[in-house]
């Protein structure tokens, strides 16, 4: 944290990623990236765009419900006892491909995109916060649903569960910017994104937050990073207690999973949340999904949404 903080200072673009327990955090200058790192954040990359050239395949093997169904009743027995209301539980997926990390990376269709190294890749829908001027916004993203189902947009903004998630969630935010900025607002309430999700098409519910930061914010970037890590989109709320439950209840170490990437172009900051997720460990790949859990959820509807979200947007 203290090396973004320095290069902000200097005004020295960057690209920074930062694990999501905060343990691992990478930095470098833009003009010294090594050429095993390539990103995409909004209007910045540092690789060539390549069109599909190659048919490919994406087999999945998820966890099954039975499995699943004992690991949400944990959490509705937490919420039950008040120690969160709102749990974002994740899991991991043994995938196989015809495809590499690196060809996944080039070929996916998405707004924020990062391939580290041959170690992992995610293309996310999911921005986390950007800083432009002295404005901070952020845009938390929860809610999701199948296009092809008829009225869905209607009906993933009706759902009574999904709105009280995208409300807890919202509240949050706004909570995590008080903590580094002033005069907080939402500017945007559940406003839907259309996401490519392989062969289907998912809608995703979103809002904007946004509030102002001293004018030397630049000095203290790491800090504030520092303070609002992790997102609360991918923790739950109370976002330190639930931190707590997660670490008891998933049985796999997120990593970079759930973490956050961005750039900083020497006068602003623009990064997202990394979901999307594929990595690779001992020549094996995994894709790393899950979602948003309150006490109206549904285990079926849930388990669905986890394997709706293990998929290549090529």
């Amino acid at each position: 944290m203290e090396q973004i903080t320095t290069l902000a200072k200097e005004r020295t673009p960057f690209l920074f990623v930062i694990s999501y327990d905060k343990s691992k955090i990478f930095v470098k200058p833009l003009h010294k990236l090594p050429d095993n790192i390539f990103f995409k954040i909004d209007k910045y990359r540092n690789y060539p765009k390549i069109p599909i050239k190659k048919s490919y395949y994406l087999k999945k093997y998820p966890i099954d419900f039975k499995s699943y169904k004992s690991e949400l009743d944990r959490v509705i027995e937490e919420i039950k006892s008040g120690n969160t209301y709102l749990l974002n539980l994740t899991f991991k997926t043994p995938i196989e491909t015809n495809l590499s990390l690196k060809e996944i990376f080039l070929y996916a269709k998405a707004k924020y995109k990062l391939y580290f190294k041959d170690k992992f890749i995610c293309f996310s829908p999911e921005k986390f916060i950007e800083i432009e001027g002295n404005t901070i916004s952020t845009y938390p993203m929860k809610g999701t649903i199948g296009a092809h189902i008829p009225n869905a947009k209607e009906k993933i903004l009706s759902n009574s569960k999904e709105m009280a998630e995208h409300i807890m969630i919202v509240d949050l935010m706004r909570n995590d910017l008080g903590m580094v900025a002033r005069d907080v607002k939402v500017e945007r309430f559940r406003y839907i994104d259309k996401i490519k999700a392989g062969e289907k098409e998912l809608l995703q519910v979103s809002s904007k937050i946004t509030a102002k930061l001293k004018k030397n914010w630049r000095d203290n970037l790491g800090e504030i990073l520092q303070k609002i890590l992790p997102a609360g989109s991918i923790t739950g709320t109370p976002k330190r207690k639930t931190v707590e439950i997660i670490e008891t209840i998933e049985d796999y170490e997120r990593d970079f999973y759930t973490g956050v990437f961005g750039v900083f172009d020497g006068e602003n900051l623009y990064s997202a949340v990394m979901i999307r997720f594929i990595e690779e460990k001992e020549s094996k790949l995994y894709y790393k999904s899950g979602g948003g859990i309150t006490i109206d959820s549904e285990a079926i509807s849930e388990y669905n949404e986890l394997v709706d979200k293990i998929y290549l947007p090529l």
